[in-house]
């Protein structure tokens, strides 16, 4: 893939999960740079991102080169798990409603649905409260960042206490799968609990199914179904 087309895809991106509803006003996605650091909108609404507004940082979050327009403050979330996940190709962070009860009350996000497997068995859990006390909430600051990085570990996703969620995959197509099937899991499971007792995936379900759903033809038929849905389409 080109170097434009990796871009274009990152502005796709930004609009199919801000039109599923995932992004809000103040989410935003990330790609690894091709060469160095990584490729992130200036801060705008996701939902009108273009090619245009998309800067280079380096992998402390700095800007490479002259542009001098205004990034997301949290881009530091980016950066601290680009450094230490080298697997990682991009990265969504969002505060969709749909997963919030689960950051405020902490209850786990558990697997329930075949697609949701391909966020994995264990979603972790960052309670920026106990390692910094009372901040302004957002992920600012280096410390922050490396501090959320180790929570996220080795896992497709962590949740914040009260904030949001922070998902990640090996490129933009499985970033949007898994940031989708993490929202909608997760609708799914609250529902679920108004009715009775959850019945979880099992850990072989998962790797079963999670790697079934991120075949290569499966996420290009979610691709051109999300662009189709969100007008994106050739």
């Amino acid at each position: 893939m080109s170097d434009q087309a990796a871009l274009l895809e990152l502005v796709q991106a930004n609009r199919i999960l801000a039109h599923e509803a995932v992004l809000d006003a103040f989410g935003h996605v990330s790609i690894r740079g091709m060469e160095t650091g990584y490729h992130i909108s200036r801060s705008r609404s996701p939902e009108i991102v273009a090619l245009e507004d998309i800067q280079h940082y380096d992998a402390d979050s700095k800007i490479i080169g002259p542009d001098t327009r205004g990034g997301y403050l949290e881009r530091i979330i980016h950066g601290a798990i680009y450094k230490v996940r080298p697997d990682v190709r991009a990265i969504c962070h969002f505060h969709s409603p749909t997963i919030m009860p689960f950051c405020v009350t902490g209850e786990p996000w558990l697997p329930v649905t075949h697609v949701g497997a391909t966020v994995g068995m264990t979603v972790p859990f960052w309670d920026e409260q106990v390692e910094f006390g009372d901040t302004d909430m957002l992920v600012s600051t280096p410390e922050q960042g490396a501090s959320l990085a180790a929570a996220l570990g080795e896992h497709s996703a962590v949740l914040l206490r009260n904030h949001g969620a922070v998902v990640v995959g090996g490129s933009v197509r499985e970033l949007v799968m898994r940031s989708i099937q993490l929202c909608r899991n997760a609708d799914v499971q609250l529902q679920s609990m108004t009715i009775g007792k959850i019945r979880a995936l099992t850990a072989g379900e998962v790797a079963l199914s999670g790697a079934k759903n991120l075949e290569p033809r499966v996420l290009q038929r979610v691709w051109d179904y999300h662009l189709s849905r969100a007008e994106l389409a050739d």
